[in-house]
């Protein structure tokens, strides 16, 4: 099969034949229809904690259909169905595993790090971890489901509920997901810091009742008025969608008593905050990673039913011989949010 490979720190994916993947009894292995890149593809990419092997196919937003079923695999699965999957394939013994929290189990391997991802032709599943489509939701749309779980369980994570006051830092495809479910969980005001003006337009799109423009000069003190200015009192939660040092530290000076800080933005360097801001204000600070089944699933019958719209957020479908190139421009977005591979 064709796929785009990884080979070293500073160059460009290779788009080149490899062999096709082979199933383990319990796994399924399906023909890729889309796959979204996501910011952890291009972490993996460069020196840091999460740097991908030499020869290893990321991608881990996936969707397509079965074209075998492993001797062993759980569930009447058939050549043929439309499917989208979690990106683990987990021991199915453990007690996560028996709640459906596949990422918290210890042995399980991961599409895109320790197990081949989704920019190829066909990627292995677990029968466990995959998730039939209703006919009425459009692969395309379906593609964005591991992104929508972010959101969701950040959301959830969060507590969110019908008239809460959100402020979301950075309209990147998390940032707008997040939105989307505040609006759909009933947030009073779900309010967008961005600096890219393409993004901003697009999170007014997304539900975002109002999109601030951060001064670094003001710096948090400076974004808080214009929050209050806005919504008409501080923020309940703020979620940190960006991942930059610094950033959690100002969330921590905009918080109001009592409020939450939810950080879901992947840093992987060092960072450094004041703890006793968080103190006397009695801080609630919950950090948000992943999914469990469930978040698959609720975005899943929430796509289908025409009750959110992830549309606005694809700007952009290219080829797998053109992917690479569309992976370099991410480094450095302009005006992309999704980007999709279609095979």
């Amino acid at each position: 099969m064709k796929a785009a490979v990884f080979k070293e720190v500073g160059q460009p994916l290779v788009v080149e034949t490899v062999d096709d993947p082979t199933p383990e009894p319990g796994e399924l292995v399906m023909k890729v229809g889309y796959c979204g890149i996501c910011g952890t593809d291009l972490h993996a990419t460069r020196e840091g904690l999460t740097t991908a092997c030499c020869g290893q196919i990321l991608g881990h937003e996936y969707v397509g259909e079965i074209v075998e079923v492993g001797a062993r695999a759980e569930g009447d699965w058939q050549v043929g169905d439309r499917v989208c999957a979690m990106p683990f394939i987990a021991c199915g013994h453990c007690l996560p595993c028996a709640a459906g929290r596949f990422f918290e189990c210890a042995d399980k391997k991961v599409s895109g790090v320790d197990d081949q991802g989704g920019f190829a032709e066909y990627v292995t599943t677990g029968s466990r971890e995959t998730l039939l489509l209703p006919d009425t939701l459009e692969l395309r749309s379906a593609a964005l489901v591991e992104p929508l779980a972010v959101g969701i369980h950040a959301v959830r994570v969060a507590g969110v509920r019908a008239g809460s006051r959100v402020l979301i830092i950075g309209a990147g495809p998390i940032g707008l997901t997040t939105a989307l479910w505040c609006r759909f969980f009933g947030a009073r005001d779900v309010v967008i810091s961005e600096l890219a003006p393409a993004r901003a337009a697009l999170a007014k799109q997304m539900g975002a009742t109002a999109v601030l423009h951060p001064d670094v000069e003001e710096g948090a003190e400076g974004l808080l008025q214009q929050y209050v200015d806005a919504a008409g009192a501080p923020p309940d939660v703020i979620f940190e969608c960006v991942g930059a040092p610094g950033l959690i530290q100002q969330c921590i000076e905009m918080a109001s008593y009592g409020s939450s800080v939810v950080p879901v933005g992947v840093c992987e360097q060092p960072d450094a905050i004041m703890p006793f801001l968080g103190l006397v204000k009695e801080l609630r600070i919950q950090f948000a990673m992943a999914y469990n089944k469930d978040d698959f699933e609720t975005s899943v019958a929430m796509l289908a039913e025409g009750r959110i719209d992830v549309t606005p957020m694809i700007t952009d479908t290219v080829s797998l011989d053109e992917l690479p190139e569309a992976f370099e421009a991410l480094r450095t977005p302009s005006d992309q949010c999704k980007v999709l591979t279609q095979l």
